[in-house]
């Protein structure tokens, strides 16, 4: 799938052919991936696929999930110069992309260290990318979510629009979903929590509730139903996580991880 997602990312850049091919020079040459920027390193795996592919001997000094600092010399390249300059954009594009949301992440990892708290991600992301972001997120330290609507049973207000008994729709579910299917249900209020949970799920999503109201949500449940799993969602920021970790949650999500990323800036030197 790397290798499939890499091969398509450099056909993107060189479309019917690198121009370059037909007037520069082809010679061995040796070239170096220096990080001006400090953060945590991600996408290093997919560099290696595309250098694989491409007869690029490429060699990381820092591996993902690793801090860097400006000047470091994250990886060096060697190769055919025409080959080495056709996948300079498409690398740095990988490694860019993937380190800033590693970068992010780790942000909002570092304030839940010593908690038991997970901290997931969630779909918000690009189109083709979801795979490639949410490998970035584990590189930062954080957990996944759903990868896709196939290996959890969420219901959002959306869906519950469509429901009309929530007790027999779930009571049905069991018995459609696979067995080792989860349910996560969405609730906005305490009152709904605490009927989702009598109902039968498996985890309650506090979404955009108040820390209050989240701990008299946690509160019912690890007196009523403690093998159900907490998550708070909505709103969730670097300045008011630290309000969430103390509700007692199991865990917090946030899209922000993926799309408020800033990429790392990165560039490559010929040597």
């Amino acid at each position: 799938m790397i290798k499939k997602f890499v091969k398509v990312a450099l056909q993107e850049d060189v479309g019917r052919g690198d121009l370059f091919y037909l007037v520069g020079s082809n010679e061995k040459a040796v070239a170096k991936i220096i990080s001006k920027d400090s953060g945590i390193l991600a996408g290093a795996v997919y560099a290696k696929a595309l250098c694989r592919i491409e007869n690029i001997d490429i060699k990381f000094h820092i591996k993902d999930g690793k801090p860097i600092e400006p000047g470091a010399v994250i990886a060096t390249l060697k190769g055919k110069s025409k080959k080495l300059l056709m996948c300079e954009r498409t690398i740095l594009n990988l490694l860019q992309h993937a380190s800033g949301i590693a970068t992010n992440t780790y942000s909002y990892e570092s304030i839940i260290n010593g908690s038991t708290v997970k901290l997931l991600d969630t779909r918000k992301t690009r189109p083709h990318l979801r795979i490639f972001e949410k490998y970035a997120v584990r590189c930062g330290g954080g957990n996944n979510h759903r990868m896709g609507l196939d290996d959890c049973l969420m219901l959002k207000d959306t869906h519950i629009k469509t429901i009309e008994n929530l007790e027999d729709f779930l009571t049905k579910a069991r018995f459609k979903l696979p067995y080792t299917s989860k349910i996560e249900i969405e609730c906005e209020d305490i009152e709904f929590a605490k009927y989702a949970m009598n109902c039968g799920c498996d985890m309650i999503m506090c979404d955009n509730m108040s820390t209050e109201d989240i701990k008299e949500v946690v509160e019912y449940k690890n007196i009523n139903f403690p093998y159900i799993l907490i998550e708070a969602s909505g709103n969730v920021t670097k300045e008011n996580i630290r309000e969430y970790i103390d509700t007692g949650v199991d865990a917090i999500s946030s899209g922000s991880l993926i799309h408020q990323a800033t990429w790392l800036d990165l560039s490559m030197k010929m040597v």
